[in-house]
């Protein structure tokens, strides 16, 4: 059962369940997964291959982070809190990632590899890392590393 598939059997059971913020959250990303079809010039019926769907829930959550960045500054308490329901209910969706630990010790490596020793290759060491780790960690997670590594 691809990732598509099983929003959508989740979206029934959110229904049965009366589930409003789980529902609403779901329709809106099988939503966003019907006009990420249409970008990609393909019919709304078709299915999104489990990598682009795991992009589009991606952009969702860093939506909702944003969200509730902007409403806590404004003092938005009660919308920040629905974004924050949101948010755990994408989060379930996606991969679980690497820890700060787990992306030092790669960047380490990565880093005696390509010859990097100072605050000038800190470019080619992000980049060759955020290939290497696309979807498994945090791009603020690795450029903390990268800092660190590189003082």
């Amino acid at each position: 059962m691809t990732l598509q598939q099983t929003i959508k059997a989740q979206i029934i059971e959110a229904m049965k369940a009366r589930d409003a913020i789980r529902l609403e959250t779901l329709r809106g990303l099988s939503s966003q997964f019907t006009n990420e079809l249409v970008a990609l010039k393909r019919t709304p019926q078709a299915e999104l291959t489990d990598e682009e769907a795991l992009a589009v829930i991606r952009r969702a959550v860093k939506q909702r982070k944003d969200s509730i960045e902007q409403f806590t500054t404004a003092g938005r308490s009660e919308l920040a809190d629905k974004e924050i329901e949101e948010l755990a209910i994408l989060q379930v969706y996606l991969p679980q990632m690497m820890s700060k630990e787990d992306v030092m010790a790669i960047a380490i490596a990565k880093k005696e590899k390509l010859g990097v020793t100072d605050k000038t290759g800190a470019g080619k060491l992000m980049s060759t890392l955020m290939k290497d780790l696309k979807g498994k960690a945090d791009g603020m997670v690795v450029k903390d590393v990268v800092d660190e590594l590189l003082k």
